[in-house]
């Protein structure tokens, strides 16, 4: 799995033409250290060192989290079901009302009833 996510890293990397330091400054790591993840051996890489990789070399943290083994198939749905959507939400810069509130509740819970056994 990890090998993967270093050929993955590399493959991201070279895409954008980046040089392992530069990857590594804006990540806060260094280039070594970049280096040994790229080759597979690190066993588990922080996932917060792998959110500033997938920053700097602009690939989806989720992706780096799935090839590292943090996540299975399920977990990366589930993950991916609650990443915010490019678009904004219909009730974005409105004020509701406390009873709409309630409502809006209500509604989510009988949402979850329905999908609990």
């Amino acid at each position: 799995m990890l090998k993967k996510l270093g050929k993955a890293l590399a493959a991201a990397r070279g895409k954008k033409a980046m040089s392992l330091d530069a990857v590594a400054g804006q990540a806060k790591i260094s280039g070594a250290y970049l280096h040994k993840l790229e080759h597979g051996v690190v066993d588990s890489p922080s996932p917060r060192v792998l959110a500033r990789i997938a920053a700097a070399l602009d690939v989806p943290y989720l992706r780096l989290m799935e090839l590292a083994g943090y996540l299975d198939e399920a977990q990366l749905v589930e993950a991916r079901m609650r990443e915010s959507s490019p678009e904004l939400h219909p009730l974005a810069g409105r004020q509701l009302t406390p009873d709409e509130w309630k409502t809006v509740g209500a509604f989510i819970e009988k949402l979850v009833s329905e999908r609990e056994p």
